[in-house]
C-alpha cells in the first residue's frame, strides 16, 4: 500500500513538473510574440479611429454591407475603425492629387484660373470617390479570394477530416489538428477560429460550428459544416458523412479543373490577340503615320500616342489580364 502511494505521488510530481515546464514555455512564447512588430495596418487604423472614430457613425449606414465582407475576408479589423480609415485615407489621397493637378494646369498648360479650379475640384472628387470604392471592394476581393482557396482545397480538407473521424477522433480534436497543419490549408483559419471559440469562449462544438458557418465565404464549406452539425445532433456516423462528402467534392473538382483548363485556353488566345498582336499592329500604324506626317488621333500626335501606348496602355492591360488570370486559375 505504501509503495503504491509513493508511486502515485511520484507520478503526480512528474505531471506537475511537466505542466510547469509547459507554463514556462508558453510564457516565453508569449513574451516573444509580444516583442514581434505589430501589423503595418494597425497604426493607421489606430490613428484614423482616434481622428475620426466618434464622427464615423453617420457614415456607417453607407457601408452596411461592408461589415459582413470584413468578417468573410479574414481581416482582423473592426468595422468602425475600417470605415474611419476609409474616410481619412481617401481625403489624404484626394488633397495632394488636387494640389498637384492645379499646379500642373497653371505652370505647364497655362490654363485660366477658373478652369484650373474646376478641373482640380473634379479631379479631387473623382480621386476621393475612387479611393472609397477601392477600400470598399478590397474586403470583397479578399473574401472572394479566400472563398476560391477554400473551395480549391475542400476535397483535401474533407479527406483529411474523414480520416480523423473514421479513426474515432472527436470533432474538437479534429479541428484542432486541422488548425495546426504545416503547411496549413485554407480551412486551417476556420478551424483555428472554431478551436478558439471552444477553448477561450467556452462554446460547445455545435455553437462554434454555427458561428463558423455564418462567417465562411464558401457556400460549399457552409453546406458541409451544416451537414456536420446535423450529423452530430442526430448522433450519426460523422466519418461516413465526411467520406461521402470527400467523394462528391473530388468529382466536382475534376469537373471544375476541366472547365478551368478550357477557360485558360481561351484566355491565352485573348492575350495573344490583345497584348501581342494588337499593340504590334498599332505601333506599326503609328510609326507609318509619323513618317507620313499624319495628324494623329483625337488631336494627339503619333509620338504621344506611341508613348501612351508603350508606358501606360500595355502595362495597364497586362495588369488587368494578370488579375483576371489570378481569379480564374486553380490553386491546386
Amino acid at each position: 500500500m505504501t509503495e503504491q502511494l509513493a508511486r502515485k505521488l511520484k507520478a503526480a510530481v512528474k505531471r506537475l513538473e511537466a505542466k510547469l515546464r509547459g507554463f514556462k514555455f508558453s510564457k516565453k512564447k508569449t513574451q516573444r510574440i509580444a516583442k514581434e512588430p505589430q501589423m503595418s495596418l494597425e497604426t493607421p487604423l489606430l490613428f484614423a479611429y482616434k481622428l475620426f472614430g466618434d464622427k464615423s457613425a453617420r457614415f456607417l449606414p453607407l457601408f452596411k454591407d461592408l461589415d459582413l465582407s470584413l468578417q468573410k475576408s479574414g481581416l482582423k479589423v473592426n468595422f468602425k475603425a475600417y470605415v474611419s480609415l476609409t474616410v481619412v485615407v481617401s481625403f489624404l489621397i484626394a488633397l495632394p492629387v488636387a494640389v498637384t493637378t492645379v499646379l500642373l494646369m497653371l505652370l505647364i498648360f497655362n490654363m485660366p484660373l477658373i478652369s484650373v479650379l474646376l478641373f482640380g475640384t473634379g479631379t479631387a472628387m473623382f480621386t476621393w470617390a475612387f479611393s472609397i470604392v477601392g477600400f470598399y471592394l478590397y474586403p470583397v476581393y479578399r473574401a472572394d479570394k479566400h472563398k476560391r482557396e477554400l473551395e480549391d482545397e475542400l476535397p483535401f480538407t474533407t479527406g483529411y477530416m474523414s480520416i480523423l473521424a473514421s479513426a474515432g477522433v472527436s470533432p474538437e480534436k479534429m479541428f484542432q489538428s486541422l488548425s495546426t497543419l504545416n503547411p496549413p490549408l485554407a480551412a486551417s483559419n476556420e478551424a483555428n477560429e472554431i478551436v478558439k471559440h471552444i477553448n477561450l469562449f467556452g462554446l460547445d462544438i455545435i455553437s462554434a460550428l454555427e458561428k463558423a458557418s455564418s462567417r465562411t465565404p464558401s457556400q460549399k464549406l457552409r453546406d458541409m459544416i451544416e451537414g456536420m452539425i446535423s450529423t452530430i445532433h442526430s448522433g450519426g456516423n460523422l466519418g461516413g458523412y465526411l467520406r461521402e462528402k470527400f467523394k462528391t467534392h473530388m468529382k466536382l473538382k475534376r469537373v471544375t479543373l476541366k472547365k478551368q483548363a478550357d477557360s485558360l485556353s481561351v484566355l491565352s488566345e485573348i492575350y495573344v490577340a490583345l497584348l501581342l498582336t494588337g499593340p504590334l499592329l498599332f505601333i506599326i500604324m503609328l510609326s507609318v503615320m509619323s513618317v507620313l506626317g499624319g495628324g494623329g488621333l483625337a488631336g494627339l500626335s503619333p509620338e504621344l500616342l506611341l508613348n501612351l501606348l508603350t508606358y501606360i496602355g500595355i502595362p495597364i492591360c497586362a495588369l488587368i489580364f494578370l488579375i483576371i488570370l489570378d481569379s480564374t486559375s486553380p490553386k491546386w
